[in-house]
């Protein structure tokens, strides 16, 4: 059974249709993917999944049943538009968001030392939110989104403003709480990010999923039969009427395109015959391509 399943999820704001019969299905302990272009309706989307509005039709299930009020203590939400109380020490910042979750105070301040220490803020404990630098405070800001150890993680753009270190750093932490259980659906822009850490995907546009599945088999159905091989000496990649064009080519190693039909093994026997091949390798498309050209079909 899906952890979190929408169904048919319809919204309209003032006239302006915001989500058009949304559905998918989020599975237990995953990395799901939330993706789509500014204005397609991914916002909308999770203030209902955080019951902080509700749909004109259709429902959201969390754990097979319909979501009550009480079900917003299972959530960690970390929003794209940021903010914490400037004046407010760290330590009670993080504490007094645990406590609205539900957590013991001890047990809040424990688990937020674990969390300063994994992220080597201990020093910042007692200082103002104010003096930290961003990337400091988005760090307090996920702590704070995921201390409480909530069954759903709903992160919107979660790398945004961090350096390539700090962002490394974060996705290893998202993995790891997945590992020990959580169920996270993970909303960007990011394409290189989906194909480091989600495992299946939707992608809304304009109102309405538009590609829905598991990322690898996403790519295999995108694919566009190139490949890139490799060979020994520098006689260079010819093309074979029958069988493939060279796209591009440079010294001993060319990308070449398969024709309709024509089967792998084909190819292989036919580039022995004439060289010592050394690598033959299918380039599937990347997360980033098959959104534009999916995003741009859909614009046409």
């Amino acid at each position: 059974m899906p952890f979190i399943e929408i169904k048919e999820v319809v919204k309209q704001y003032d006239g302006h249709l915001a989500l058009d019969r949304v559905s998918m299905d989020v599975p237990q302990g995953r990395i799901y993917g939330l993706l789509g272009p500014n204005g397609a309706g991914k916002s909308s989307l999770i203030r209902i999944i955080n019951m902080i509005s509700i749909p004109d039709s259709g429902e959201v299930l969390l754990g097979g049943r319909k979501m009550t009020i009480d079900d917003i203590s299972r959530i960690g939400y970390l929003p794209e538009e940021r903010g914490l109380y400037k004046k407010m020490k760290v330590s009670d910042h993080i504490v007094y968001l645990a406590r609205l979750k539900g957590m013991e105070k001890r047990e809040a301040y424990r688990q937020m030392d674990e969390w300063l220490e994994r992220f080597d803020l201990m020093q910042w404990r007692n200082r103002k939110v104010e003096t930290l630098s961003k990337g400091m405070q988005q760090k307090v800001q996920f702590i704070a989104t995921v201390i409480h150890k909530p069954e759903l993680l709903i992160f919107d753009e979660p790398f945004s403003g961090f350096d390539p270190v700090n962002a490394q750093q974060l996705k290893q932490e998202i993995i790891r709480l997945r590992d020990e259980g959580a169920t996270i659906l993970f909303s960007t822009h990011n394409m290189e990010s989906v194909e480091e850490v989600c495992e299946e995907i939707t992608l809304i546009n304009h109102a309405r999923v538009v590609l829905q599945g598991k990322v690898g088999e996403i790519k295999q159905q995108n694919k566009k039969n190139l490949f890139t091989v490799s060979v020994s000496g520098d006689k260079p990649v010819e093309p074979c009427e029958n069988l493939f064009t060279v796209e591009n080519s440079q010294n001993s190693t060319a990308q070449i395109r398969l024709k309709p039909q024509v089967e792998v093994r084909n190819v292989i026997a036919w580039l022995n015959d004439r060289y010592v091949l050394t690598s033959f390798v299918e380039q599937l498309p990347s997360m980033n391509e098959i959104f534009i050209e999916t995003v741009k079909k859909l614009n046409a």
